[in-house]
């Protein structure tokens, strides 16, 4: 009884929905604006919700966080611009969707697609909590590094043209993510000598530039082109599209929730995983991923909001935080005297469930505000160039120098723009250069703990990746998704469809 008021106490509280509907809605439209991220949202809120109750700070803090995952889709399909690391999956075929002036039909999918993901994370937090903690526990340093490198080979995926163009762009986006000084040995890693690059390169500058500035440049060469007109006539998906759709989703939710789970991961690799597997299951799709495919939605949208859920479970059940926002919230729980982990759920299960029944409210304020205002936002596509390609600059500008405050951080976008610029000339997919830097800390860091771990002996290491069931079916997947990028891969399935012909 007990347990069900406390899930109950978001819906018979009005000040607390009002917090939890006002978050959302702020996290909708700080999620669009590129550079705006949800951490640095929920990091203000912490100073001013200080002398607040508990209920009141996490309910706001719950709603921004929801919100901000599902904004950043807006940006991404409607200028290419993602307004989050966990949305550039989601502009692969969303923005192709919107230049056939289906840029409402694409918003609406991606609105709902991310309510049932977000609605699953949630049911798998409330029910199997406990046992997907333990899993994530199992996660050794090398099963981390595999896991990165798995990631890494998803430029497979996310490039429609040569796999050497793609795995070169992936190598680049490595490379941009070492730069600065070595963490462990504070030794300077591609500096230069030069003071700017010591601190290293912001990834969200790299982002911006990469889709933001680039796109604006790719629009030159058609200023004069009419824009086209996008086709609202129906917003909300029909039943039918959703049940086509609902065996994708549930497999994809299910890699949301479990890539959240793991301590320093989130939406952002478990959107790209996610649109990897759509790839691969979806035989023959209406339209090819990357120009417009449905299936390119559904599978990101509902993995990284299943990744929030996801994200609360090795939280609330371990203290350890699944991503950046959730490190902040443990950090909140501190200060108003809770100490997340294993005795919060025995002392206090009542704080359990009431962030689970602010994460449902949240979910159902997500579908609320992202059905509503699709037609204004869609009059953003619309808009002549002359106007749209300023305003793309000026989001850009705004965007990067938000991050840190810092004048060179606009620098960074502006050169990362126009060398974006030269590779989508080129054909050089811009996808796997972001994915390389936000996966490169994650790979050079456990790549250092596992050989440390295995007192700096290659031999140990490898014999170590078969000696854990865990490390050998993520190593072995790691070579099998590398060979079934290979040419030599292509010739063998060909041959043997035309022998069984």
């Amino acid at each position: 009884m007990e347990t069900l008021l406390a899930f109950l106490t978001v819906f018979t509280h009005p000040e607390l929905l009002l917090l939890v509907g006002v978050g959302t809605f702020a996290g909708v439209y700080v999620g669009a604006i590129p550079g705006l991220s949800v951490t640095m949202a929920v990091s203000i809120l912490i100073s001013f919700t200080f002398s607040w109750d508990v209920h009141p700070a996490i309910a706001l803090m719950i709603g921004i966080y929801m919100g901000g995952v599902y904004g950043g889709s807006r940006t991404a399909i409607l200028l290419n611009i993602p307004g989050a690391p966990s949305a550039i999956a989601t502009a692969l075929d969303g923005y192709p969707m919107a230049q056939r002036g289906e840029a409402g039909t694409a918003i609406g999918v991606t609105t709902v697609m991310s309510f049932f993901g977000g609605f699953i994370g949630i049911a798998v937090l409330a029910v199997a909590a406990p046992f997907v903690s333990d899993f994530a526990l199992k996660f050794q340093p090398r099963d981390y590094m595999l896991l990165a490198v798995l990631g890494i080979l998803l430029v497979g995926s996310l490039s429609t043209g040569s796999l050497l163009k793609g795995i070169f762009a992936g190598a680049l986006g490595i490379a941009i993510g070492a730069v600065g000084r070595d963490p462990l040995t504070f030794t300077e890693r591609f500096t230069f000598d030069l003071k700017l690059m010591e601190g290293g390169i912001s990834f969200i500058a790299v982002m911006i530039g990469m889709f933001g500035v680039s796109e604006a440049l790719m629009q030159l060469h058609h200023v004069n082109k009419a824009a086209v007109r996008q086709k609202i006539s129906r917003i909300v998906p029909s039943f039918s599209t959703i049940r086509k759709y609902l065996p994708l989703s549930l497999q994809t939710s299910s890699i949301g929730v479990i890539i959240g789970a793991l301590p320093g991961t989130g939406g952002d690799i478990a959107a790209l995983m996610a649109y990897d597997h759509a790839k691969r299951v979806t035989k023959s799709p209406e339209v090819p991923f990357g120009k417009g495919a449905m299936e390119g939605l559904v599978a990101p949208e509902t993995a990284n909001n299943a990744a929030v859920g996801g994200a609360f479970i090795p939280m609330m059940t371990l203290g350890i935080p699944g991503d950046a926002v959730t490190a902040i919230m443990i950090g909140a729980l501190f200060i108003h005297g809770l100490n997340p982990g294993p005795m919060l759920m025995i002392d206090q299960p009542d704080m359990f469930w009431f962030i689970v029944g602010a994460l449902v409210m949240a979910n159902f304020f997500m579908l609320l505000f992202g059905l509503t205002g699709i037609k204004l936002f869609t009059r953003i596509v619309e808009m002549p160039r002359a106007v749209l390609i300023p305003l793309i600059m000026l989001l850009s500008i705004v965007g990067a120098y938000a991050v840190n405050n810092s004048i060179s951080d606009v620098y960074w976008m502006l050169g990362f723009g126009v060398f974006g610029y030269f590779m989508r000339h080129y054909g050089y997919p811009l996808g796997p250069v972001i994915l390389g830097v936000i996966l490169s800390r994650l790979l050079d860091d456990n790549w250092r703990r596992a050989i440390i771990s295995e007192r700096e002996d290659l031999g140990r290491f490898f014999a170590g990746l078969f000696s854990s069931p865990l490390s050998t079916i993520l190593f072995l997947s790691v070579v099998l998704i590398f060979v079934s990028q290979t040419p030599l891969w292509t010739r063998a399935k060909a041959r043997l469809a035309r022998k069984a012909a």
